[in-house]
């Protein structure tokens, strides 16, 4: 059955009245499709996507086991009930815990296990992926691997498809993300090939571009909304026709469920649609309620004059990059993903954002508290109420000084 975007929206409005069910778990049950009680694993689970799979696969009337080291669930709550707990380590040569030799080895929870659906969220080298997908293979029907849209050896194409060419490495044995990320897409790319080898037929590999809302650690696109509540001059990089391309974790999770209820196997770019960067900027600015002025300054004026503010999720739509917010998804929506509008996913950012903040500053204090107790120096931290990406005040208002000063020349 194909869903509209019109069908989830009137059934996401009929279950409105269901308070038992989070607001992700009542779109799940708004798809229309009879849950099928499948038993699902996730390798990984309790960092940023992984909880809106758990949530989405709840809601569904899933059962659900996530399988990780144990250690993001000690800075970030996971938080669900009825969903089974394994530890290991994705390196079958490790433990759980590095400094805990009776904590359990590798992937020895999941053995004498079958699941109908595994998920890995959580794979970066194909050793681990290879270790897992082996061992899985005669004990579940799929496998869905979270990959990236980095797997691709060009982003010079605009609106190119799953039949482009992935990057390739070297040494195919590297198990570093080498110098600034440069091996990570490769990487992927073999991720992605240890899954389908193990899983011939039966595998179904995942590409997200960015990733965006709520929980979303990198602050990439956090950083937007947030910088727009600070009010003053905001600047904007490059011009308002340039493209950008955002998929909500949310919507993701959901889609996953999907692709796990109706079998569906195949690579798939999951991003979302290609948006006017000053349509986007322009729902931030709305959704902060600030006072707030926008100044467009040129890429080529910030490469010509050095002004590298490593400006997030935003990249200038030339050379090797032409084609980077403007990947395909036309195989994605075909097999049933459904896209939310670009405000849901800010006013999602903005109303958890607090949380967050009270949340970082809980663990920085904690990391300090803990280190007086043993009798060790405090650490050093960044600040808790610091995003994490874009410049800082200080560097964007000098920035926007320099680009003022050089129009009056």
């Amino acid at each position: 059955m194909h869903t509209t975007r019109r069908t989830f929206m009137a059934g996401a409005a009929a279950l409105g009245a269901a308070a038992s069910l989070s607001p992700l778990a009542k779109a799940g049950a708004s798809l229309g499709l009879a849950p099928k009680g499948l038993r699902i694993l996730i390798l990984g689970g309790t960092g940023f996507i992984g909880p809106k799979m758990v949530e989405a696969a709840l809601g569904r009337g899933h059962q659900v086991t996530v399988f990780n080291r144990g250690r993001t669930e000690k800075r970030i709550p996971f938080g669900f009930e009825g969903v089974e707990h394994l530890y290991g380590n994705r390196d079958p040569k490790l433990r759980a815990d590095d400094a805990d030799p009776e904590s359990p080895l590798g992937l020895t929870q999941l053995e004498g296990k079958k699941w109908d659906v595994v998920i890995d969220n959580s794979g970066y080298y194909p050793r681990h992926v290879a270790a897992s997908a082996e061992l899985l293979a005669p004990h579940a029907r799929q496998y869905i691997f979270i990959s990236s849209i980095s797997a691709y050896a060009d982003n010079s194409k605009p609106g190119a498809d799953e039949s482009s060419a992935v990057a390739r490495l070297e040494d195919p044995t590297v198990e570093t993300m080498g110098p600034g990320g440069a091996y990570y897409g490769g990487l992927k790319a073999l991720c992605e090939e240890a899954a389908e080898k193990a899983f011939p037929g039966r595998a179904t590999i995942v590409r997200p571009g960015y990733i965006a809302g709520p929980g979303d650690p990198t602050d990439r696109f956090s950083y937007w909304p947030v910088r727009c509540q600070r009010g003053g001059e905001l600047l904007a990089p490059g011009s308002p026709g340039d493209l950008m391309q955002v998929i909500d974790a949310r919507d993701l999770g959901l889609w996953t469920m999907k692709l796990s209820e109706d079998a569906t196997y195949g690579r798939f770019n999951a991003c979302g649609n290609s948006l006017k960067w000053g349509e986007v900027l322009d729902a931030c600015m709305k959704a902060s309620k600030a006072e707030l002025t926008r100044t467009w300054v040129p890429a080529s004026w910030l490469n010509e004059h050095g002004q590298d503010l490593g400006l997030p999720i935003w990249i200038a739509p030339e050379g090797e990059y032409a084609g980077f917010h403007s990947w395909s998804n036309a195989r994605a929506v075909k097999a049933g993903l459904i896209l939310s509008p670009i405000e849901r996913t800010i006013q999602g950012l903005l109303e958890w954002w607090p949380e967050e903040i009270a949340r970082r500053k809980r663990v920085t204090k904690q990391l300090i508290d803990d280190a007086a107790a043993a009798g060790k120096p405090a650490p050093t931290l960044p600040d808790p109420e610091a995003l994490k990406a874009g410049p800082t005040a200080e560097r964007e208002a000098a920035a926007l000084k320099a680009w003022h000063e050089s129009q009056k020349q």
